[in-house]
Parts: C-alpha cells; sequence; structure tokens
C-alpha cells in the first residue's frame, strides 16, 4: 500500500473514530439527562399523588378514584397504591409503548428510570404508599431524534474535513510525485529539476534530489567531453585535426553503404608535392603552415555541407569525400584557385596536385580509392610538365540516369500509391545469437526494377516524398508483424519530421494495430538528434505511449555535442560502422567506443553496433557489452 494511501486511511479512521466518539458520548450524556429527569418527574409526580390523596382521610373508594384520574392524565407504566403492610390495595398499568424509535436503538441505550414512591398518612397515621413510573418512549424518541440530527451534522463536518484533508494530502503529494517522477527519470535517462515546496521536510527531500541529479549530470557531461578529447585522440591527426587514414577509409566505406546518402557522390584527393623538398627548403615548422593551410580550405566544405568528410591519408595527401552528385569537379578547381591564392605566400616550388572523381555509390571503396588514385597520379604528372596547380576530373560515363523531378515525384507516388514495395530483412543479434529485432529499409520499384533507399531516398528528399514513402514502409512493416510476430526496425528520414501531417498520419497508422505498434522501431539519423532536436522530442512524447521504440542509427562522436541528449526519449542508438570498423585492432577505438557505450547506458539506452563485416571486430565489441550487432557478419555468421 502506498504511503499516501495509509495516510488517507489514517485520516479516514481518524476521522471516523471522531465521529463515532462523538455521536456515542453525546448520545449517553442526553440518555443520562433523560434517565435523571425522568427519575426527577417520576419523583415530583409521586409526592403530588400523595398530598391529594392524604386530604382524603383514607377513604379508600376516593383514594382509587383520584389514583385513576393521575393515571388516565399522565403517560405512566404504572400507578400503584400500597396499603402499611406493603400489600397492594389498588393499581392502573399500561404495557410500554414502542414510540418511534427503532428496538435496536432503545435496546442498545436503554432508559432506566427509578418509580416515584411517597408515603400517605391520614393526619398522623400512615396508611400506606403511592408509587408511579412514567413511560421512557418518549424520551427514547427524543433521544432517537436528537442522535439522528448529531450524526448528520457531524457527517457534513466529517465530510467538509474529509474534503479539506483530501485537499491538503493532494497538496502533499505533488512534491512527493515530482520526486519519485525526478527519480524514474534518471532511471530513464531524464535529468530535470523540480522545484522546491515549501513544506520544510519535503523541500530538504526535493532539495537532495535536485543535488544527486545534478551531480549525475555533471558526470554525464565530463563524460560527454572525456569522450570529445578521446575522440581527437583517436580519430583525428593530431596537427591538422581531419581524421586519420584509418578514421577516413572507415568512415568512407560506413557512406557508402548507408541508404540515406545520394546516388552519385564524388571524392577529391589533394596531394602538396615533393615534400621533402619542401621540408629542406622551409623547416619542418614552415611545411606545417603550409599544411594547416591547406588543411584550413579543405574543412570549409564539411562546416558548410552536412556529411563532408576530410581526412589526411599520408604526410602530404588529403582526400575530402563529397555527398552530393554533380560537385566533384567544380569542388576541385574552387580548391585549386584558393590554393593558388594563398600557398604561393610560403615561397616558390609549393604545388599542389588535385584528382577528382565522380561515381555511383554502389561502386566500392577499393574502386574509389583506385579511381581516386589514378586521377591524382595524371594530375602530378601534368604538374610535372606545366607546374603550379594541376586539377584531374574523371567521371563515370554511365553514371546513373538524369530525369526531371516531376518524373521522379510521379514514380514514387505511383509506387507508394499501388504499393509496389518491399522491406528487405537484416537481422540485429545479441552476443548469444538471439534475434533482437529486423532491420527493414525500403524497397521500391520504380519503372522495373526495386530499388534500394540508396537509389531513390535522394531523389524523395528532392521531391519532398519522404513522408509518404515512410508511412508506407511503417505500414507493410505492421503487416509484417501481425503476421509472425517478429520486431521489425524501419528507418524514417529526418525530412519527415519537418511535415506537419506526417506524424498525425503516423498516430493514425498506428492505432489501428496497436498490439503491432508495441513491436515497431523507429531508425532516425543522428541528425535529427543534432539539427532537428525539438521534432525529435515532440514525436518520442506521442510514440511512447503507443509502445513503439525510436532510436538513432549512424550515431558516432556527434552524440556527445547533443544538447539534453538524455531528454530525447529514445530506447536505443545503433553506433555508425566508421567509428566500430577496426575496433579488434586499435585499443584507442574500442576505448571510445566502450566510453560511447558507458555513457549511452547512463541514460538507459540500449546500444548496438551497424555494419559489422569482420569476426574479430565482433568479439571486441561484445567485449564492449554492446547489447546487438547487425552488418553483412551477422548475416553471414545466421546463414552459415
Amino acid at each position: 500500500m502506498s504511503l499516501m494511501r495509509q495516510i488517507a486511511w489514517l485520516v479516514l479512521g481518524v476521522v471516523l473514530a471522531a465521529l463515532v466518539g462523538a455521536v456515542g458520548l453525546s448520545t449517553w450524556s442526553a440518555q443520562q439527562l433523560m434517565r435523571a429527569q425522568l427519575e426527577l418527574k417520576n419523583a415530583d409526580n409521586a409526592q403530588a399523588l400523595a398530598l391529594a390523596l392524604s386530604q382524603q382521610q383514607g377513604d379508600a373508594e376516593l383514594i382509587k378514584l383520584l389514583v385513576s384520574a393521575q393515571f388516565d392524565t399522565g403517560a405512566y407504566e404504572f400507578v400503584r397504591w400500597r396499603g402499611v403492610d406493603g400489600e397492594t390495595r389498588f393499581e392502573r398499568a399500561e404495557p410500554p409503548r414502542p414510540g418511534r424509535a427503532p428496538a435496536w436503538f432503545r435496546g442498545l441505550v436503554p432508559i432506566e428510570a427509578a418509580p416515584g414512591v411517597a408515603q400517605l398518612s391520614n393526619g398522623w397515621n400512615a396508611i400506606g404508599s403511592v408509587e408511579l413510573k412514567s413511560h421512557a418512549s418518549f424520551a427514547h424518541d427524543e433521544l432517537w431524534l436528537a442522535s439522528r440530527r448529531l450524526l448528520a451534522w457531524l457527517l457534513m463536518v466529517g465530510i467538509a474535513a474529509a474534503v479539506v484533508a483530501w485537499a491538503g494530502l493532494k497538496r502533499i503529494r505533488r512534491p512527493l510525485d515530482a520526486a519519485v517522477a525526478q527519480a524514474e527519470g534518471v532511471l530513464a535517462g531524464s535529468y530535470g529539476q523540480v522545484l522546491e515546496p515549501r513544506v520544510p521536510e519535503l523541500q530538504r527531500l526535493t532539495r537532495a534530489m535536485n543535488a544527486m541529479v545534478q551531480r549525475v549530470r555533471d558526470l554525464f557531461e565530463a563524460q560527454a567531453g572525456q569522450l570529445l578529447v578521446l575522440r581527437e585522440q583517436v580519430h583525428h591527426d593530431a596537427l591538422t585535426g581531419v581524421s586519420t587514414r584509418k578514421h577516413f577509409l572507415a568512415e568512407l566505406d560506413a557512406a557508402l553503404q548507408r541508404d540515406d546518402g545520394p546516388a552519385i557522390a564524388g571524392l577529391v584527393l589533394v596531394r602538396l608535392r615533393d615534400l621533402p623538398g619542401l621540408n629542406a627548403r622551409l623547416g619542418r615548422a614552415g611545411v606545417d603552415d603550409v599544411l594547416l593551410t591547406l588543411v584550413a580550405a579543405l574543412r570549409a566544405y564539411p562546416e558548410s555541407v552536412s556529411g563532408c568528410r576530410v581526412g589526411r591519408l599520408n604526410g602530404g595527401d588529403f582526400a575530402l569525400w563529397l555527398p552530393a552528385p554533380g560537385v566533384a569537379a567544380e569542388t576541385a578547381h574552387a580548391l585549386a584557385d584558393a590554393l593558388r591564392a594563398s600557398l604561393p605566400a610560403f615561397g616558390p616550388g609549393v604545388q599542389v596536385a588535385l584528382g577528382a572523381i565522380e561515381l555511383p555509390r554502389e561502386r566500392p571503396a577499393s574502386v574509389w580509392l583506385g579511381e581516386a588514385d589514378a586521377a591524382l597520379a595524371r594530375a602530378e604528372h601534368l604538374s610535372e610538365a606545366r607546374g603550379g596547380f594541376v586539377v584531374e576530373i574523371v567521371s563515370d560515363p554511365g553514371v546513373g540516369r538524369e530525369q526531371g523531378e516531376g518524373l521522379w515525384r510521379s514514380q514514387l507516388q505511383q509506387a507508394v500509391a499501388q504499393r509496389q514495395g518491399r522491406l528487405i530483412e537484416f537481422p540485429v543479434r545479441n552476443a548469444a545469437g538471439q534475434l533482437l529485432h529486423l532491420e527493414c529499409p525500403l524497397q521500391l520499384r520504380l519503372d522495373a526494377d526495386f530499388l534500394p533507399a540508396a537509389a531513390w531516398l535522394p531523389l524523395a528528399v528532392r521531391a519532398r516524398q519522404t513522408a509518404q514513402v515512410d508511412l508506407f514502409a511503417v505500414d507493410l512493416a505492421l503487416q509484417a508483424i501481425a503476421a509472425d510476430g517478429q520486431p521489425r526496425c524501419i528507418n524514417v528520414a529526418p525530412a519527415s519530421l519537418a511535415d506537419a501531417a506526417f506524424l498525425p498520419q503516423l498516430r493514425e497508422l498506428l492505432g489501428h494495430a496497436p498490439q503491432a505498434a508495441r513491436a515497431l522501431l523507429l531508425d532516425l539519423a543522428e541528425a535529427a538528434a543534432t539539427e532537428h532536436f525539438d521534432r525529435l522530442l515532440e514525436l518520442g512524447r506521442q510514440l511512447r505511449p503507443l509502445g513503439v521504440k525510436l532510436g538513432l542509427e549512424h550515431a558516432g562522436a556527434g552524440l556527445a555535442q547533443v544538447d539534453k541528449l538524455y531528454q530525447a526519449g529514445l530506447d536505443y542508438v545503433k553506433l555508425d560502422a566508421s567509428v566500430l570498423l577496426g575496433v579488434a585492432g586499435e585499443a584507442g577505438r574500442a576505448a571510445f567506443v566502450r566510453g560511447m557505450v558507458i555513457m549511452l547506458r547512463s541514460l538507459a539506452l540500449k546500444v548496438y553496433g551497424e555494419g559489422v563485416v569482420d569476426a574479430m571486430d565482433a568479439q571486441a565489441l561484445w567485449d564492449c557489452e554492446l547489447d546487438g550487432l547487425t552488418g553483412p557478419w551477422v548475416t553471414a555468421s545466421l546463414r552459415g
């Protein structure tokens, strides 16, 4: 039984005890008073009757006549004349009257008044005594009426007291409920503060809870700061601050595997030529300044375009990943112009070669790097002949098919309207091999073929059709869950959150299948937390009561930069492959992943790993205590 219920029962018990006690004491007091009054009445009436009888000089007939007259004029049980010898000479009696008071009340509160007795005399001679007793039914009736009135009045007072007590308990309960909600929020990863109440005891409790929550929040923020420092040490080059070769290649590989990227992307390689000669002429400090100037030009792109990545491949080689079609050549020439304007300040002989490629993202990473390196080699060869800054551009002649936005929109609308889509299933398993849920990316039939999200998602974003496509995917997942009961995860594009109609339509869709909705998971990219935090909060607020689980996919070090991540209402986070690849061979990466897991676990979040391709990496991730993994290795091990 809860504390509030115990207090409520205690207050109710005290009020009832006071009510019963008050009624009982009042009734008992009234009973004693009425009995005393009846006894006094009996005695007075007996004395008056005895005085009248004594004046009859012992005439028996007159005495009997007066006794009968007295009996007929009063409410008596009996009036009795006794002789000197104690024998009854004459008596008039009547059975007790029932009255209006119930029998149980008369039995519970009896009024037994002693009869009145007075002596008769004839002058100086005693001639007997007279004895009489009044009916108690009238006293019972009055006592019953008075008790009922008192009970009604006390009931009204008790009800008023109960209402006041209920209001007081409710006022006391508010800070207690706030403290309980605050404690539960800490368990759920939310670190909110509560206003201190005016009650001193509750004020101390709330102050202690707020201090504890603030300390936990400070620990979380300190841990997030430590992760940022560790990320800089593990993933970034010490001199330039851009990604190391290993981390850049992991980011490139993860970007090529993601479904939410463009169908066509670009890669630019930049090489500072004759690095040993520059070291000899300019010295190490001078070359470092040259490299920082070069990196400053490269970093302008990630700062202005989301998804761009810059990495240092070796001493003088840098790479720029461009997740957008048709910009590789323009970017390479713009870089060359910027470097042509800034690098000559360091003296003659500072030359740069640039190689740019543009390919479909389904090409493997080895093809990307090979083509880009070949373009860079040709640029360097031309630079030897021409001198200065040379750009070499390579593009795949068979890159996709260009068509108008209107045609793409109509094809997407037709695919959704005619339900020309299917879900592809990839398992997410824990360390024991148990299936946690199925990741289900959507494939749409455009023209004759089913295309993966990598092909149609950029087009859907451009055509503002992501909300309709995501609702279609959720509908397919709900039907599949209803068929076999397996939990399924659907990717929701961050662009869908910007559509005002998306969330109401999603709630309506989930409301038609409430049981299946409890087995549904929704993935949003990390950008949803960094760029659309308020919309993410609203999504979680409306979907969590329906049992839908919400999480972030492709998550990396950017999570440590999300303000108030503990308030997002998430259930899980899927770490990006770029964070996990190669974790088995590098202690620093493993320490970073372990730190991420600890930080996210402190928010009561499940942590999964994406894109695992190697058994050794998988074992290292199990050692980091991830809750589940997905990727080619998980699928292959299942088939094996």
